[in-house]
């Protein structure tokens, strides 16, 4: 072997054997320091010698480039939920079904704790990690397998028995993580996350994979497959192979002989739970023979042979000394209990949800309430019973203008929510310019959520409008971003001044307005200034434009702050005018619905949304048994696979331009 090559094995090597040891065993060897010297080491060599750099280096794990999105991907078997058990009761009778199934046949079950994170399904080739899946649907899954691969404790080489094989498992962020977390986003002024597994899922998901790395994800692992299958003959078999195959598997589990051995598992970790690292919400009990779990089989939604025990909810009292109302990144106005702080479940509490005005009405609350406050889902804290109503409590009134910018406060007729309307409010910034720089709006190719999220913080970007008033050397002023990045990212800002108008109008945010809508009205006002001027009776001549998204237009237009916007837009030089065209023709896909899936050989998405709609048809994002035609090209997935399923006829670019009258490029 080529002697840099062996060193790079070798520190690869020891690499690995030194992150199983800290992350899985909790048992390191050397400090941080010379971690982080062996690392570097390695990191020079590869970059010195590409030519044995690897996917599944150590070095690979800390993050790369922004990416532009997920992939669906289906599973290699179904990954069901499971049914809850919400006291010892429901857990007796679901041990009662078991052994009626089992005619009275022995059995045993495995007693595991119900880990609160993401569920993640990874598969393995030749002994490399290959793909990571999150649970999505059940069915259809995200592939996440350049985030995954961020996770320490999740091996990258494994030496397996088999040529493919798959392990399934909880993503989780520790207390300590989450915390630390928390305490980097108050500092920095920034809205705290609300517990500790949605910051997992959202950290899973993000697509700065750096970002990702950064908040120190852990993976539990469960279930061991092959061929989508369990690979040995017992659950208690699986989870041992896993610990020698070096995965994470949770150390908190039993063999339960019955019942009884089931409800002390249970009990004693109902009063442990707070001694934990991590979030649970319970007690998984499954039974132990595969073979007894395929003979006991499935329902539509779970598996007959297992079930979760959830954990009674944390209770306790204390006073509602004052209700505030924050924003949302959509807009919408949330009021939030301040409560006397009160320890509940180990963890204190000051602040509640009370989800909207309607629920405040429906639980009578008013300031200076004696409330009963639970941690629903064992973290988020909710407001669920009043107990005492003094007679100086204060009622409460939710606002008419936002909190936040001051602009004009709306409840749509049916919708539980006030919002603000204000598309540059600084509670919905990033939620705007996100929108309307992403692939389907304004197509602003680099501004993600984490130039997004920069620009936001230091202040560039106050409107959406600013976005045209960006100079290189704001930008190279950001982190990540380097003069060719930088660069690029203006040309693709000038370049959104020239999309349709359709785009525009979608990318302003008014509520109710999707692309649809958006190229509806187009069509029928020829611009943005019309569509201003239109009253709600001549926004409703528009197809599919009712009063609920009449009102909704009329509201958005009439606040200053759009109106400052739509100025400033028109000023950056934005297209405001298009071709008014009768929407109410027939054509030759008239009446049909549409759905695009794979890379058509000369069209792009929008050109064919395009073509389709000016011949009269529809396109939209899901396939349903309303969908009349699902267009499909190279890579097509599980759209694809779904019309099959439904019996929906699947054309051809070619076999479009056909119906069209046409001939394919």
């Amino acid at each position: 072997m080529h002697p840099v090559a062996d060193e790079i094995e070798t520190l690869r090597a020891g690499l690995r054997r030194h992150e199983h040891l800290y992350y899985v065993l909790d048992a390191p060897e050397i400090s941080d320091a010379e971690y982080d010297g062996m690392l570097r080491r390695l990191k020079a060599l590869e970059d010195a010698h590409p030519e044995f750099d690897t996917l599944d280096s150590p070095t690979k794990r800390v993050g790369g480039a922004v990416r532009e999105g997920f992939v669906k991907v289906r599973h290699s078997s179904p990954m069901l939920s499971l049914d809850n058990a919400l006291n010892e009761g429901e857990l007796a009778e679901f041990d009662r079904r078991v052994r009626e199934l089992l005619s009275g046949e022995g059995y045993s079950y495995v007693a595991e704790l119900k880990l609160d994170g993401l569920s993640m399904a990874v598969q393995y080739e030749d002994g490399r990690l290959k793909q990571a899946i999150t649970r999505g649907d059940g069915q259809v899954g995200e592939d996440v397998t350049e985030n995954a691969r961020t996770i320490r404790s999740l091996p990258m080489v494994v030496s397996g028995p088999w040529p493919k094989f798959e392990v399934r498992g909880e993503v989780l962020m520790s207390r300590r993580a989450f915390e630390g977390l928390n305490a980097e986003r108050a500092a920095a002024g920034l809205e705290l996350y609300k517990n500790p597994r949605n910051s997992a899922a959202g950290s899973l998901r993000t697509l700065d994979t750096a970002l990702t790395a950064a908040r120190k994800l852990d993976f539990f692992t469960y279930f061991l497959l092959v061929d989508g299958q369990p690979a040995l003959p017992s659950h208690w078999a699986n989870l041992e192979r896993l610990r020698a195959l070096s995965f994470k598997v949770n150390p908190n589990v039993i063999q339960a002989a019955g019942l009884d051995d089931l409800l002390a598992f249970c009990r004693e970790w109902g009063e442990r739970r707070e001694s934990l690292g991590y979030e649970i919400d319970g007690v998984v009990a499954k039974v132990d023979s595969i073979d007894q779990q395929r003979r006991l089989g499935w329902t539509a939604k779970s598996p007959r042979w297992a079930i979760a025990f959830k954990f009674t909810a944390r209770q306790a009292e204390t006073v509602l000394e004052n209700i505030d109302v924050q924003v949302g990144r959509t807009g919408v106005l949330t009021p939030v209990a301040r409560l006397r702080p009160v320890v509940v479940g180990g963890v204190t509490v000051s602040n509640a949800t009370l989800h909207n005005e309607d629920e405040i009405a429906r639980l009578n609350l008013a300031i200076g309430d004696t409330v009963v406050i639970e941690r629903s889902g064992d973290v988020i804290p909710k407001v669920v019973e009043v107990r005492n109503r003094p007679t100086d409590r204060r009622l409460f009134q939710m606002p008419d203008a936002c909190p936040v910018c001051g602009s004009a406060v709306v409840r749509a007729e049916g919708e539980v929510a006030r919002r603000c309307l204000n598309a540059s409010c600084p509670a919905r910034l990033r939620e705007s310019l996100t929108h309307f720089a992403s692939r389907s709006v304004m197509d602003i190719d680099g501004m993600g959520e984490a130039l997004v999220d920069q620009l936001v913080d230091k202040g560039l970007v106050k409107s959406i409008a600013d976005i045209y008033q960006l100079t290189l050397d704001q930008l190279l002023n950001l982190e990540r971003m380097g003069d060719k990045s930088a660069s690029k990212v203006l040309a693709n800002i000038e370049a959104s001044k020239h999309r349709l108008v359709a785009r525009l109008i979608s990318g302003l945010g008014i509520p109710f307005v999707g692309e649809r809508t958006a190229q509806i009205l187009a069509d029928r006002f020829g611009g943005i200034d019309a569509l201003m001027r239109a009253d709600e009776t001549q926004l409703q001549t528009a197809e599919e434009v009712g009063p609920k998204v009449s009102e909704s237009i009329r509201r958005f237009f009439a606040e200053p702050h759009n109106q400052e916007l739509v100025e400033r837009l028109r000023a950056a030089g934005l297209q405001f005018e298009c071709e008014i065209r009768n929407t109410t023709s027939f054509g030759p896909l008239t009446g049909m619905t549409f759905v695009l899936t794979g890379t058509l050989p000369t069209l792009s998405r929008e050109e064919a949304k395009q073509k389709i709609e000016a011949a009269g048809g529809k396109v939209t994002g899901s396939v349903s048994k309303k969908t009349s035609v699902v267009v499909a090209g190279e890579e097509a997935g599980s759209k694809l696979e779904k019309a099959r399923e439904l019996g929906v006829e699947v054309w051809t670019e070619s076999r479009l331009f056909e119906r069209l009258g046409g001939e394919a490029a």
